[in-house]
């Protein structure tokens, strides 16, 4: 058993999707999150750059000395994943891809649509699991440019519905039945999905499964932290901390004082330009 913490990053404010449930079904293990604010969203940037970025994320979180690390975002897993295992094969480092095995599953008509960005749809990981698992299914691959900022900002509803409606229309004209989320950034706005997109329709959201997954691998590894512990949270983000604050406050409900981190020149690493005056504890 150990109760170091487990560490998390994301492009920004979507991984805390992964974070809560995380929190919710590991209620003793301490986590560092970190939102590259600086940079989103990863879904516009070029493989080059998101490699860098998560290089520079993911070993930053090993140096502050977390026993495993989640990529919490479908483009930096998409471009990041196996590369990072390689360089930390120490270290236990778990990504997401779109849910597309257990959407074929829940589907009656094998017409399934899934949301992502660009990157996440071109990368390996979509490939080979669309490779393993889709034969004789139908999937309606639904780009949606947009909408991680809407969530990073607080858009207007209207402004959402909006923008849903344009990217659900294409898989609902194809009678897709189940639908797939394939961004950290868009359960934020699962309620709006699911009622947009209509009662017989099944809306999937891949977090519980990641969640699950830790916990199945932190058993294994015997890195589980102690029953008796009280799960600590910290939260840095490479833009404005206020910004972000705020984005966590109105997303799950936590003012988590987050630590203000910056970029090196090269791209290669972070450092702390603010500290918090005491890390966030979770009941």
């Amino acid at each position: 058993m150990t109760n170091q913490p487990i560490g998390l990053f994301d492009s920004g404010v979507g991984g805390l999707s992964v974070w809560r449930e995380l929190v919710r079904q590991l209620p003793t293990e301490s986590t560092l999150y970190v939102a590259d604010s600086a940079h989103v969203p990863y879904g516009n940037r070029s493989g080059v750059e998101v490699m860098a970025f998560c290089e520079g994320l993911c070993r930053f979180l090993i140096d502050q000395g977390c026993k495993a690390v989640v990529v919490a975002c479908n483009t930096a897993s998409a471009v990041a994943l196996e590369a990072l295992r390689g360089r930390y094969p120490a270290v236990p480092i778990l990504g997401l891809e779109p849910a597309v095995k257990p959407a074929i599953s829940l589907s009656r008509n094998k017409v399934v649509g899934v949301m992502a960005t660009p990157a996440t749809f071109q990368g390996h990981l979509f490939r080979a699991t669309v490779g393993r698992c889709a034969s004789g299914v139908r999937l309606v691959e639904q780009v949606c440019l947009g909408l991680a900022d809407c969530v990073e900002s607080g858009a207007a509803e209207e402004e959402l519905e909006r923008l849903l409606r344009s990217f659900l229309d294409p898989m609902l004209a194809a009678d897709a039945d189940t639908i797939v989320l394939g961004c950290t950034h868009y359960p934020f706005v699962i309620e709006t999905i699911r009622r947009l997109a209509g009662p017989e329709r099944r809306v999937i959201d891949p977090a519980p499964a990641v969640a699950a997954h830790l916990a199945r691998v932190l058993s294994e590894r015997d890195l589980a932290a102690s029953s008796d512990a009280r799960g600590v949270h910290r939260f840095f983000t490479t833009g404005t901390a206020a910004r972000f604050d705020a984005a966590c406050q109105r997303l799950v409900g936590l003012d988590p004082r987050s630590e203000e981190l910056g970029w090196q020149r090269d791209g290669a690493g972070l450092w702390v330009v603010r500290a918090a005056s005491e890390p966030t504890a979770q009941q």
